[in-house]
């Protein structure tokens, strides 16, 4: 969930303009907007997003029948790649790690490109049941709104585009990817970043995900997970009594770090999520290990965080005994999430025109601080937003998770607009 959230600022009136044939000076971002939103292809768009409400209520539940745990994304990407194909975009790939790739064609390939993304994968793993139900106006059933909500708005937006025979300046290149919850650590993301072409091609990012209109992600927040296994002989409770006990050793280091001294700004935050360990009441266990969860708004934060947890580990659980002799103890500091912290420059292009899509529209929405893919390309010094599908929701990462679409179709235009605006439209 955000941390933070602070009110999107009024946008000034001096606006960088994207890369296209008009001139820099033509126009602020308010008056771009404007222009924009009272184009004849433009207004096709918006019409066809309420006309094709139902569609989209079906493609919608279509998604999240098809299971998609982490790690377990192909039949879901499988699926994308094949609405892809029948839309009509080009250069159709599933790549190394799974995500799913399309592009429409702008009128200069030259001009950096526009990424609309959405997350394949759901939090649920492969034994979950999905069952999908209605219920009037909402749905139900786990990953309805995260993230199929957000692969709906996606596909609307291709769907539409094509449709009206809108054709941007830019290429707009819709990307279905892999790995943005839990230990997926944001894998689908980094992997197209790390890629030259990629990197290079990119200039904005917008990521669909979940529901609503009411945030605008432009920070990313940091985290860092651990999971600190501890193992040591065992024994019985009496018989063995006096060998070292690895649940004992993990509390210590619970309770020593638990200790650790938190800046009050900016936000820094540890948790210990998960401690497991032991087989019955009257055994010295082998094995116990803690799940620890680091976050903060900064990178040197995080740093610190984490080299006081290695260090406390280090106190709390020596790799040798008093006489020099190893320990009977051996620890492990396994890392299973990383994802980087970064801020957007508050007048940087892609906030200055989801400031007046959203004045525009009398949408009302905050500049908030979380944690989505949108971390990757943020960290790297690009610019990329996350914001929501539209709609409300509830019951995230739950099996009682709910979507209701009514509104939808303002979430599109905001969406479509933004697009626009970036990628360019004589």
């Amino acid at each position: 969930m955000p941390a933070t959230a602070t009110p999107l600022l009024p946008a000034p009136t001096n606006v960088p303009m994207t890369p296209s044939s008009r001139t820099a000076a033509e126009a602020s971002a308010p008056q771009e907007i404007a222009q924009l939103a009272a184009m004849r292809p433009v207004h096709a768009a918006f019409a066809w997003f309420q006309l094709r409400e139902q569609e989209l209520r079906c493609i919608q539940l279509e998604i999240a029948r098809i299971p998609a745990p982490p790690f377990g994304e192909a039949a879901r990407g499988q699926w994308l790649r094949e609405k892809f194909n029948a839309i009509g975009l080009e250069a159709i790939e599933v790549d190394e790690v799974g995500n799913v790739i399309g592009v429409l064609a702008g009128q200069n390939r030259e001009l950096p490109a526009i990424a609309v993304t959405a997350h394949l994968d759901t939090v649920f793993p492969s034994d979950t049941e999905i069952s999908i139900h209605e219920d009037r106006d909402r749905v139900y059933g786990p990953g309805v709104s995260d993230n199929a909500a957000g692969l709906t708005a996606m596909l609307a937006i291709a769907m539409c585009m094509r449709e009206a025979r809108i054709c941007s300046e830019s290429d707009v290149v819709f990307i279905g990817n892999v790995g943005e919850e839990g230990e997926g650590d944001l894998r689908g993301f980094r992997h197209l970043f790390e890629q030259p072409r990629w990197r290079a091609r990119l200039g904005y990012t917008i990521v669909i995900d979940g529901s609503g209109t009411d945030a605008v992600i432009g920070q990313a927040l940091g985290s860092r997970r651990f999971e600190v296994v501890v193992r040591g002989p065992g024994g019985h409770s009496w018989s063995d009594f006096g060998q070292p006990n690895p649940i004992v050793a993990v509390s210590r280091v619970v309770s020593r770090f638990s200790q650790t001294a938190l800046p009050s700004s900016p936000k820094t935050t540890f948790n210990f999520g998960v401690i497991s360990g032991g087989t019955s009441v009257n055994s010295i266990p082998e094995i116990a290990q803690v799940s620890i969860d680091l976050r903060s708004a900064s990178a040197s934060e995080l740093q610190r965080l984490e080299e006081e947890l290695r260090g406390v580990i280090q106190t709390e659980i020596p790799t040798r005994a008093r006489d020099g002799a190893p320990a009977k103890l051996s620890v492990e500091i396994k890392k299973i999430g990383d994802r980087p912290a970064g801020d957007l420059p508050n007048d940087c292009r892609i906030l200055e025109v989801m400031r007046a899509v959203d004045a525009h529209l009398g949408i009302t929405s905050q500049l908030r601080r979380a944690s989505t893919d949108a971390n990757i390309p943020i960290s790297m010094g690009l610019e990329a937003v996350t914001v929501g599908a539209g709609g409300t929701g509830g019951g995230a990462h739950t099996l009682r998770e709910w979507f209701d679409p009514s509104g939808r179709s303002l979430a599109l235009k905001r969406l479509l607009l933004a697009v626009l605006a970036l990628a360019g439209l004589e």
